[in-house]
């Protein structure tokens, strides 16, 4: 677990430290060139956009620039505004954006369901950049022999909207927990994204994570997972797809620190014109973590000729009772394919939708909650434009 940081303590160090640049090897493919803190707003009168999903909640809050607004919680299960002065336990310190955002954070959300508790229903947090700069963070307690669903969805008041949006999440799992996590990425390709999302799972927890990004315009997002006890087991699963000249950078992280622990990523994208996207993972197993069982993977489509794609999967390893594998892959939409879909009369969007959904569809198999699995997919689809 990282040092705890405090709003003082980050305030000093995002002075301290410098701006990424090309040359420091996590940012070698993301150019910060353009990047603007200030955003002018420029569309703070429209109308929030709609939910990404139409769930029956348990709890449900709010968050824009100007407050949050705890709309429903359930009894006996905190569900409220972080504290102001509430500190950071896992976020390393020498990330920019990520201490940036615990100097400057106002509208954060405490999330605790206690000991033994399990709710049928998700909660449900809607975070609406209205343009500026929007400094989004959370902090999630699933307490011992706890279950429940808390769904994330990030998206932006109009497609224009020009702005900077910076998020932070810490999630602990308590022993005997499981929680699964949804977090939805649908900002607008004006809008530079920049997020730290680390869990700490103690002995016996369960993490299942899924992650959708269609939104922003560059930026970076981190997805660490420290298995910190015996049997925790944590499961990522993600899905993006770009396109126009967006560039999306997802750098995971997984940390194997007690014996039989078990991870799980599994990440694919889709990229249409001259979009872009970096994935980096890395599986790291302590000398103590014997019989870890680790797997990641990054595949990517690409459905044009000026897409673009780099997969950088590494693994370091102590132990020597472990089990660690990893695969990337790149490749384009085939015409064989293409040209039997279109000799039965589909169009050539129609076909490519296909294609993609075939594409995603394992990944998609895996996320237990059908009303994620079915937005995901119909948000991926989307993207191919009609004819």
């Amino acid at each position: 677990m990282s040092t705890t940081i405090t709003r003082d303590q980050a305030a000093q160090r995002f002075e301290e430290l410098p701006l990424p640049s090309t040359s420091d090897e996590h940012w070698r493919f993301t150019s910060l060139r353009g990047f603007d803190p200030q955003p002018a707003d420029v569309t703070a009168a429209r109308q929030s956009s709609g939910d990404m999903l139409d769930l029956d909640v348990s709890g449900r809050a709010v968050v824009t620039e100007n407050g949050i607004e705890i709309v429903s919680a359930p009894e006996g299960v905190t569900f409220a505004p972080l504290p102001a002065e509430y500190p950071s336990k896992l976020i390393p310190d020498d990330d920019k954006f990520a201490v940036e955002n615990l100097a400057r954070w106002e509208h954060g959300l405490l999330v605790r369901v206690p000991k033994g508790v399990e709710l049928e229903k998700p909660l449900y947090v809607k975070v609406t950049s209205n343009g500026g700069s929007l400094f989004w963070r959370m902090v999630v307690v699933a307490e011992e022999g706890s279950r429940f669903t808390l769904i994330e969805d990030l998206s932006s008041v109009a497609p224009d909207t020009v702005a900077y949006t910076n998020a932070v999440v810490e999630l602990f799992c308590e022993p005997a927990s499981k929680l699964e996590y949804v977090s939805l990425q649908n900002l607008s390709q004006e809008t530079w994204h920049f997020g730290r999302h680390k869990a700490w799972l103690e002995r016996d927890s369960e993490l299942d994570w899924v992650i959708g990004g269609f939104g922003s315009k560059r930026g970076k997002v981190w997805i660490e997972n420290d298995l910190a006890g015996e049997g925790a087991t944590s499961r990522v699963t993600g899905a993006y797809f770009a396109d126009g000249d967006q560039h999306l950078d997802y750098d995971t992280f997984q940390e194997h620190i007690a014996p039989n622990t078990e991870s799980d990523f599994a990440f694919k994208g889709a990229l249409r014109e001259n979009a872009s996207a970096v994935w980096r993972g890395m599986i790291r197993v302590e000398k103590d973590a014997q019989k870890t069982n680790a797997y990641q993977e990054n595949r990517n489509l690409l459905l044009s000729d000026k897409a673009h794609a780099d997969s950088i999967p590494g693994l370091e390893i102590m132990a020597n009772d472990v089990r660690c594998t990893h695969g990337a892959t790149l490749g384009k939409v085939s015409r064989d394919e293409l040209f039997y879909l279109m000799a039965r009369g589909l169009s050539r969007e129609q076909a490519e939708r296909l294609i993609v959904r075939g594409f995603f569809q394992d990944v998609l198999d895996r996320i237990e909650l059908e009303p994620v699995r079915e937005a995901l997919g119909a948000a991926l689809e989307a993207r191919i434009p009609q004819a």
